[in-house]
């Protein structure tokens, strides 16, 4: 199956929550969505870029059907009302986990509750929105969760010992920690879940994604949604061997959501790693390492102070 819009199955009556939405990855991949027949809710921070976003899908998609919840994944107390209202949708088909601090702080800075930024912002808050939600995801048949993952899990590795860098910060580590925690969970979600007897095709299905090299300067210009300068497109089209659109990174994301022939557990990523087509791709030794996995859940839950209840 193709990730191409104008490819997707029909979407029709189905429901998506994106977190992040309202730019970047998390828009196309609403866009898409949308595209394709889908309610799409766009789970954003910024009331007027997500009202921008909203507008730009409307304008772009005719008859699209969209619609918005507030949310701050680095506030936990933002993640607890967010996760209230999304409750009271009727069936939730795919939770997509993009939010998140791609260009980290320079020094280290803690969230609302005073957890590490990057760490909460990309991590933390989407692991409890996903806590909180599973009973919609459960009375949703054939439901699944896609983790935004990175292709930095492969240049910087780490065992997740620091999760909030307190032994020495380093905005680069701060953010591949976070994105091989995602990927991480994403795995070891899809675990329990089989284990719990709620996963499998009829049940929720949990699976990873990553967009490759998806930059600003190579997206399609919408206004409030994308409007890079000229120079920062000149400066990226330079790098457009090896970099592809934000619009193509949402391919890989759109088809671990909605593929049919996906499965919990699966890893999509571009063909060429930074650039190219959705294609199955095998995750670091890591991102599957069972010990990390048992380490880092129970780490998350002695942090959000409960169980994650599947």
């Amino acid at each position: 199956m193709s990730a191409r819009t104008e490819r997707l199955p029909g979407q029709s009556g189905k429901t998506f929550v994106i977190t992040g939405a309202n730019a970047g990855l998390g828009y196309f991949a609403s866009e898409q969505l949308a595209a394709a027949g889908a309610h799409v809710v766009l789970a954003c921070r910024n009331p007027a870029k997500t009202d921008a976003a909203l507008a730009a899908i409307r304008g772009r998609v005719p008859g699209a059907s969209v619609s918005a919840v507030p949310l701050d994944t680095a506030d936990l107390a933002s993640v607890r009302i967010a996760s209230a209202a999304l409750l009271e949708l009727p069936r939730i088909d795919g939770l997509i986990l993009n939010a998140g601090i791609v260009h980290p702080p320079r020094t280290r800075e803690v969230s609302p509750d005073g957890h590490e930024l990057v760490f909460a912002t990309n991590y933390l808050g989407h692991v409890a929105l996903t806590m909180q939600v599973t009973p919609v995801l459960r009375r949703t048949p054939g439901s699944r969760v896609v983790a935004l993952g990175s292709m930095i899990s492969r240049l910087l590795d780490s065992s997740l010992d620091d999760l909030e860098l307190e032994h020495g910060y380093n905005r680069w580590r701060a953010y591949a920690q976070s994105k091989i925690a995602m990927q991480v969970f994403g795995f070891e979600l899809d675990r329990r879940l089989r284990a719990a007897g709620a996963g499998g095709a009829d049940g929720v299905q949990s699976l990873v994604a990553h967009p490759g090299y998806s930059i600003s300067g190579l997206t399609p210009g919408i206004r409030g949604v994308n409007e890079p300068s000229r120079v920062s497109r000149f400066a990226d089209i330079l790098q457009g061997v090896a970099a592809q659109g934000k619009d193509v990174g949402a391919w890989p994301i759109v088809r671990a959501a909605v593929d049919p022939a996906a499965r919990g557990g699966d890893y999509y990523g571009p063909r060429y790693l930074t650039r190219g087509v959705p294609s199955l791709q095998s995750p670091t030794r890591t991102s599957v390492n069972l010990a990390v996995a048992e380490r880092l859940w129970s780490r998350t839950e002695a942090i959000l102070g409960a169980p994650f209840a599947l």
